[in-house]
């Protein structure tokens, strides 16, 4: 590999707000530290966390904690750099992925060991990147959160995004039926191909009439809503007695309050507001989710869609794609050093 430049390109933050506050300029090239690998990025990941983290909705979060001026991203894929002390078995030139470090909308970056997984060569390194976050949060909310079986029924809002695409052919695979809700008959196209049952336009109807008009009345037994303040409560709606609401992301604002009684009201029905953390906690929880992601890639079980990828000059041009709901798949930038 060639020589470690002392400088790289990185876009920074200085102060939270809108996209204009994502500036790409130069820093310094960090120094892993011990138990750290310096990372040779080739792509970021966009993810929403990264609008969240841009705006300061995370700015009293310990799990994501952060603070003005820094560099946003928490997914990347790249090569093994150079190790810091106290890493084995990762030499210069492994390509690796992670998430959940903050950092990755840079050239290189520095990451614990204990975070990155080998991607394997028949994986492209942006279907590796796009495996990292929104693959693992797809696999945690249908393998661990909620144990998705064969006969079951689950609602997936926003079915035409990153995670939606991933969450509908996991679903399908464990042999769930699948409902989505998406933005446009271009996007119930995707969502349908995909494997969903109904696409559901959650601009022309109530989308909870419509989930229990398709299950005669039931209702689903886990939704997976990634859109928060403008589908919770229709979510809490479309679940059957005792069903589950995974309320994983707020991409319309957050969740402000709840009220527990309607939880009662909508059939005793349980609610959780997961962290990505908590379900890739150790070096084995993250590295069985990324064997078993790599293998249905491998087998061809799971698509993973690269709907565009950016320089990173253009860091502000994906946040307004991904905030304008103006996506069909995974966003990445391009980190790679020219």
């Amino acid at each position: 590999m060639s020589e470690t430049p002392t400088t790289m390109r990185a876009v920074r933050v200085q102060r939270y707000g809108g996209s204009e506050e994502l500036v790409l300029g130069e820093t310094a090239v960090p120094e892993p530290g011990e138990g750290e690998v310096l990372v040779r990025l080739a792509y970021a990941g966009i993810n929403f966390i990264d609008v969240y983290m841009r705006q300061g909705v995370y700015r009293h979060s310990h799990t994501y904690a952060n603070t003005p001026p820094f560099t946003p991203g928490m997914e990347g894929a790249g090569w093994v750099e150079r190790t810091g002390p106290g890493v084995d078995g990762l030499e210069p030139g492994t390509p690796v992925g992670y998430c959940l470090t903050l950092g990755s909308y840079a050239e290189f970056a520095v990451v614990p060991a204990w975070r990155l997984v080998t991607i394997p060569d028949d994986i492209d390194l942006g279907v590796g990147t796009a495996l990292m976050l929104q693959g693992c949060t797809a696999h945690y909310l249908t393998h661990s959160l909620f144990h998705l079986e064969a006969g079951q029924t689950c609602l997936v809002h926003a079915g035409a995004g990153g995670v939606g695409q991933l969450l509908i052919q996991i679903a399908r695979n464990l042999g769930a039926r699948v409902i989505a809700t998406v933005g446009s008959e271009e996007k119930a196209e995707i969502a349908r191909g995909l494997g969903a049952e109904h696409a559901i336009l959650y601009r022309e109807v109530d989308f909870d009439d419509a989930v229990l008009e398709a299950t005669n009345g039931l209702g689903v037994d886990v939704v997976y809503d990634s859109v928060g303040q403008a589908t919770f409560t229709r979510s809490l709606r479309a679940l059957a007695r005792r069903g589950t609401c995974a309320l994983f992301g707020g991409s319309s604002g957050a969740v402000k309050s709840v009220n527990p009684l309607d939880l009662a009201e909508a059939g005793s029905v349980f609610l959780s507001r997961p962290h990505l953390a908590d379900y890739t906690a150790d070096a084995t929880e993250i590295q069985r989710r990324a064997d078993d992601l790599f293998g249905w890639v491998a087998a061809g079980r799971l698509k993973v869609t690269i709907d565009r990828d950016f320089p990173l000059a253009e860091a502000r041009t994906a946040h307004d794609a991904i905030e304008g709901r103006q996506t069909k798949g995974k966003l990445l930038l391009r980190s790679s050093p020219t």
